[in-house]
């Protein structure tokens, strides 16, 4: 038998994740049980043995020591083979920078397609492909210090036509379990092996490969991560747990972005904290594995208090905060909650522990909709907890799930919260010069600017930021849709239909002030002392079949 060449040792990865100012993280899905050396060119060396679960390997080597704001390269070997990079080229990170510049980049909602001919004029040149075609030649000091994928980084109930293909094959096999079989989720992904296949199809792909073995990412999930509308009402689970294939699903859903998306959001330090990591690294089989990993999926889709998805970063004087809007809802109809209790007081202690010069919410759904949707919202959540009556509320509740009316305007209590929170920071002693919301989720992109009602000459600059998609084009008539809730006379319209729901004035007022746009793209945010500024850019394929971004827009926010 032929020896594995590189590319087969190495299923996926280098995956760059966490990287601060000294240390940073590297992921690996590897072929087989190994041991994964990372060198680097400034002494520091690290070395993983490979965990396994469900027949797959996995690694995340973490590198301590790192001098700050360098230009780290590094080459990764396989039980002392040289795997990574490919010949004739470098690999590096670059390390943060306390006293520089941020930039991120960020964005949501990507389809793994391959870019065939077929693929691209359906849905597009894929924006993180552009992102790493414009990087590739880019010197490492000038890349951006993260990139952000604010949910629906996978399709579990929509793959691709190829991921189908091979569903249906394995069906016809028998393999995997069998309780989709015949069910409305057949063609949809059931358990971690099919999730393997999505992540494999969606980060394999060059530029890809290459911009995610380069650029430090912070990932967080979504609806899609598991199945449309995931947690928009008490109603929609009531019906989803009686599903045969369910169980199954959340397993999968759950072990696989806890193995491939959210170990590398930690640090090195909360890793080495993180009990569930360390049950996993130290269990004696990977059955073991598998059941440690199975028993806290079901439990914390059933109580979402037990575990926490939710993260932050810090970059220099900039904080992010990465919130769970996804799972740890309270869909309680009379007290609904887009984050419970215990996860709200974790993002209020987050936010008012440290005084950043940047303080930037990461949500994959927004905070501020535009304006007409918003209010569209705040009627049905009203209506659908019984201000005009029983009959009225049900009629609500099937429009809440129908129409996706699951927004941060459809958890009213929530919305509050956070204006409470803003106004709280933007009167505080040590304010921040921005306070803005990155989010994803709605197919369109678009800048709103916002008055939290605070008053004052030094009033941090507050914004929301959606971008999406970075591929996965919305269709024309929901554009439509999209164009009209931008419009004043909408707005004005539908927050008359919430008042006479009884849904009381929120003190916070926005319009969007760019967009929307509907086309494949990504965003980068620049911070640097008190300034802000956005550059919005969006992807096609050039005269010569490349994938590449274009500048649509540059905003000065701060």
């Amino acid at each position: 038998m032929d020896p594995m060449t590189s590319d087969s040792l190495v299923l996926l990865g280098p995956i760059v994740r966490y990287v601060g100012t000294e240390t940073a993280t590297l992921w690996f899905e590897m072929a087989e049980s190994s041991t994964v050396t990372v060198v680097t060119d400034v002494g520091v060396r690290a070395e993983e043995r490979t965990w396994g679960v469900h027949g797959h390997h996995y690694a995340l080597v973490p590198l301590e020591g790192l001098p700050a704001n360098s230009s780290v390269h590094y080459e990764v070997f396989v039980d002392e083979r040289r795997v990574w990079p490919p010949e004739g080229r470098r690999a590096a990170i670059h390390t943060v920078d306390a006293e520089g510049p941020v930039t991120l980049a960020f964005g949501s909602c990507r389809r793994g397609d391959n870019y065939s001919d077929e693929s691209l004029k359906e849905i597009g040149a894929d924006a993180l492909a552009g992102l790493g075609n414009a990087l590739i030649e880019e010197d490492p000091s000038r890349w951006p210090q993260a990139l952000l994928l604010l949910g629906d980084q996978v399709y579990a109930d929509d793959p691709s036509p190829e991921i189908v293909e091979r569903l249906q094959a394995r069906r016809r096999s028998g393999e995997g379990p069998r309780s989709a079989v015949g069910t409305d989720a057949e063609n949809e992904i059931c358990d971690f092996e099919e999730y393997s296949w999505l992540y494999r199809e969606s980060w394999g792909l060059e530029p890809v490969r290459t911009l995610l073995a380069s650029i430090p990412s912070c990932m967080i999930l979504d609806d899609h991560d598991l199945r449309d509308d995931w947690n928009s009402s008490a109603s929609w689970r009531r019906d989803i747990v009686t599903r045969p294939w369910w169980n199954d699903r959340v397993v999968g859903a759950y072990s696989s972005y806890w193995v491939y998306q959210h170990l590398g959001n930690l640090s090195p330090k909360e890793l080495a904290q993180d009990e569930m990591y360390a049950a996993v690294r130290s269990a004696a089989s990977d059955a073991e594995r598998e059941k440690l990993l199975s028993d806290f999926a079901l439990r914390v889709d059933r109580r979402p208090e037990t575990g926490r998805w939710s993260f932050y970063r810090d970059f220099g004087d900039t904080r992010l905060i990465m919130i769970d809007s996804r799972c740890s809802r309270n869909l309680d109809p009379d007290n609904r909650e887009m984050v419970d209790e215990k996860e709200w007081a974790w993002v209020r202690e987050r936010a008012l522990e440290t005084s950043p010069r940047h303080l930037l919410f990461g949500s994959s759904l927004p905070y501020l909709m535009l304006p007409a949707l918003h209010y569209l919202e705040q009627w049905n959540e009203a209506v659908a907890q019984g201000s005009w009556g029983s009959m009225s509320a049900k009629v609500a509740e099937k429009m809440r799930i129908g129409l996706d009316l699951e927004h941060w305007a459809a958890f009213t209590n929530s919305f509050n919260d956070m204006a409470a929170l803003t106004r709280e920071l933007s009167r505080g002693e040590n304010k921040p010069a921005s306070i803005m919301w990155l989010s994803g989720d709605v197919h369109c992109s678009y800048v709103a600017n916002a008055d939290f009602g605070v008053g004052g000459r030094e009033v941090p600059a507050t914004y929301q930021l959606t971008m999406s998609p970075f591929r996965n084009p919305l269709d024309l008539p929901i554009r439509a849709v999209n164009k009209l809730a931008i419009k004043r006379p909408a707005a004005r319209i539908l927050s008359k239909l919430a008042r006479a729901a009884h849904v009381g004035p929120s003190g916070v007022e926005w319009e969007a002030e760019a967009g929307p746009w509907f086309a494949n793209g990504v965003m980068l945010l620049t911070l640097h002392g008190d300034s802000a500024r956005l550059r919005v850019h969006h992807a096609h394929v050039d005269d010569a079949g490349k994938q590449v971004l274009t500048e649509t827009s540059t905003l000065a926010l701060a």
